[in-house]
């Protein structure tokens, strides 16, 4: 299918060709008639894609700040090349959708297929929508009137947000596409509306709706607002205007009437003055685009609705109330289109979008084709079938981007597969990396003769049964940690296994102990029982982050914890028996991130983990100490290893090298040329298991033994 995206580091627009998404549960597939194009936002993405890095950075400075901290504990080099792989990313375009439902995912009842509906999908042919994210479009209403339905939403939410009463005079700053609808809405709402843009021809189309309009280029604004409300001023004012000056909120409470409300929808200079807002005891309000539930993944992904009679206007409500305001005729939208183009003539809007003067520009899409659309994609013509090595990477997010793939480019892989859920991501990865196909069917993978390893890099979620999948279809399987977020999991994978008469190797992420430090401390430190503890300067992220979800990122102890269970596990040449886990707080959640764990080995090792997201970002993210023997070693962010007590050695240093690279080049090797695992699967099994004590042991405070 067709899909425009954009290149955060040219700016260059493209029509891109992927593969199609798949129907989800609680989603809907949907084949797209229109998409509106939002000038204001879609001029603001392409105008930062074409800017130069040191504008990008003016712009971003809380961005700068995180890649300095990022080069005082991970080096320039791995910093830099962070920063590439991020700009590099495709940014797809759009959000503004209309179309037919084609497909409905389990779970779905409010849609069927052959519904007319309105979404937040890109511009795209096909798009899968959430179903909180779509609303039905009434017959009354034509699909380029129902493109309005998104961008309309944020104007009507800011309007909530100001909660206007019949007969009150608000302004309205910016009358581009979403300045033009809240005035319309306004008015409806039984408002005085006052218009105020630079823009002529914008004005006089106003003012055929009953907005009046000023152009500031004419006169004061401020003067003209009190002269029209007999000098009260201005009961309250939305901002939809997108520039960088300081003037327009100075502008907007100067123009209020004391204690009058400023709801900002735009982007402008946001340097209040505090006189200005103290002596008219002024209220001001940033509006989230579409309203409650807005990047609330429990509400827009897993399609858990707020209860109406606690929140009346969710963002999909916003979407059906928009919608009947244009089947009412209070809502005009027509006189604003100012151009219908054709998907594949795109350039004709993109190339001129900043200096373009249209209103509200759609996009149209081919219609008539009943065929489902082409899941997998094929890049070039290759023929692997007498090739080993041969790769299929399920998941195409960070952790594939910015490490796996860019540590696989030594590897001697035969790269043919891809798979992400959009297939923009995917596609991208397979342009620059030289795969064969992208898909956003895994299956085709698992189904494929020619693969012999499958890499799954997705949410922790689908790691088990992904991987039960794999393994069932006979490939070598390699998944990032965690391998399960709980024993029913744990046991599906090792069930799948064993059902095997010849099974292939299992391998988890456990990159640590392929780093050229720990191969060294193990060399040291020989086979004698150790005192370990590993300490990871973790870093805070947000509650609602899905990692802390415990059934989808299981909290950062099982997903990310294991890594040094499994360190110590190789340290030790051991395997954990009974596991300790204490965490701060008075009663610790089991997502806790702030925890200390306690592990006892079968040969009488110890191990200790601190793991803290409460720490400076200035300190090492991750250090390991290991006593043995009058002896001790310590690991410095695996960028500095150094020996106390050892004979011959003393100190190992290198760029920051968490051994990733020599993971994937020996997984690589032994595919092509047989062997053994990496890692035992008993180890891989007994540090999985660990992970879940350590979480059972916060729970009933005592020790936890592990089978």
């Amino acid at each position: 299918m067709k899909q425009i995206i954009q290149s955060f580091k040219t700016g260059e627009t493209i029509l891109e060709n992927v593969p199609a998404p798949q129907v989800r549960r609680g989603t809907v597939l949907i084949q797209t008639t229109r998409s509106l194009v939002s000038i204001g936002t879609e001029r603001m993405l392409v105008e930062f894609g074409k800017s130069n890095l040191i504008s990008k950075a003016r712009q971003q400075p809380d961005k700068v700040k995180q890649v300095l901290d990022k080069i005082k504990t991970d080096g320039l080099v791995p910093t830099l090349e962070a920063v590439f792989n991020k700009l590099g990313e495709p940014l797809p375009l759009g959000y503004c959708n209309v179309g037919k439902v084609i497909a409905v995912g389990d779970g779905v009842s409010e849609f069927k297929v052959g519904d007319r509906v309105a979404s937040n999908g890109q511009h795209a042919e096909f798009v899968c929508i959430p179903k909180n994210l779509v609303s039905q479009i009434p017959n009354e209403v034509s699909d380029d009137e129902a493109s309005f339905t998104v961008i309309g939403s944020i104007g009507l939410q800011g309007i909530r947000l100001l909660n206007p009463t019949l007969g009150e005079t608000v302004v309205v700053i910016g009358l581009g596409l979403i300045g033009l609808l809240t005035a319309q809405l306004l008015i409806a709402n039984g408002c005085k509306v006052v218009g105020v843009d630079i823009d002529d021809e914008k004005l006089r189309l106003g003012e055929s709706w009953g907005i009046i309009p000023f152009n500031p280029k004419s006169g004061d604004s401020v003067k003209f607002v009190e002269s029209l409300t007999n000098g009260t001023g201005a009961d309250g004012v939305i901002i939809t205007a997108s520039a960088k000056t300081d003037e327009i909120i100075s502008q907007a409470a100067k123009m209020s009437r004391k204690r009058g409300r400023i709801v900002l929808i735009g982007v402008i200079g946001l340097n209040i003055s505090r006189a200005e807002f103290y002596e008219k005891e002024l209220s001001f309000q940033v509006s989230c685009s579409y309203g409650p539930g807005r990047y609330d993944e429990n509400y827009e992904q897993q399609g858990n609705d707020y209860p109406l009679p606690f929140v009346r206007w969710t963002e999909k409500r916003n979407f059906d109330a928009i919608l009947q305001t244009i089947a009412s005729g209070k809502l005009q939208v027509k006189e604003m289109i100012t151009e219908l183009v054709a998907i594949e003539d795109y350039k004709s809007i993109y190339s001129e979008i900043g200096s373009r003067k249209s209103i509200a520009s759609i996009l149209k899409y081919p219609e008539g084709n009943d065929q489902l659309p082409a899941d997998t994609i094929v890049l070039k013509d290759v023929n692997f079938s007498s090739s080993k090595g041969v790769i299929g990477i399920i998941g195409a997010g960070n952790f594939t981007k910015m490490t796996m793939l860019p540590a696989l480019k030594s590897s001697d892989a035969n790269y043919k597969y891809i798979a992400s859920a959009s297939g923009v991501s995917g596609t991208a990865l397979a342009h620059k990396y030289n795969f064969s196909h992208s898909t956003t069917n895994y299956q085709e993978i698992l189904n494929d003769a020619d693969v012999d390893l499958v890499l799954i890099t997705t949410r922790h979620n689908k790691h088990a049964s992904i991987t039960a999948e794999a393994v069932m279809a006979g490939k070598h399987v390699f998944v990032e940690k965690p391998l399960a977020l709980n024993e029913t999991e744990l046991v599906q994978v090792i069930d799948s296994y064993n059902k095997q008469p010849e099974p292939r190797t299992l391998t988890v992420g456990f990159n640590r102990r392929f780093s050229p430090h720990a191969i060294k401390v193990k060399e040291i430190i020989g086979n004698a029982p150790v005192n370990v503890i590993a300490t990871m300067n973790a870093g805070f992220i947000p509650e609602s982050v899905w990692v802390n979800a415990m059934n989808i990122g299981g909290g950062r102890i099982i997903g990310e914890a294991c890594h040094f269970i499994d360190l110590i596990t190789y340290f030790t040449g051991s395997n954990v028996t009974a596991v300790c886990m204490n965490a701060m707080g008075i009663n610790p959640a089991e997502n806790t991130d702030n925890a200390s764990i306690l592990l006892k080995y079968e040969n009488g090792s110890t191990g200790v983990i601190n793991y803290f997201a409460n720490g400076s970002k200035a300190y090492s993210k991750e250090r390991i100490e290991v006593y043995s023997q009058e002896r001790t070693v310590i690991i410095d962010n695996f960028r500095v290893t150094t020996g106390f007590g050892f004979k011959g050695f003393s100190k190992l240093k290198t760029s920051l090298d968490k051994g990733h690279k020599n993971q994937f080049q020996q997984l690589i090797k032994a595919i092509k040329n047989g062997g053994p695992a990496l890692i035992p699967l008993n180890e891989i099994i007994n540090t999985t298991r660990a992970s879940f004590a350590a979480i059972e042991s916060l729970k009933t405070n005592s020790w936890v033994n592990i089978k």
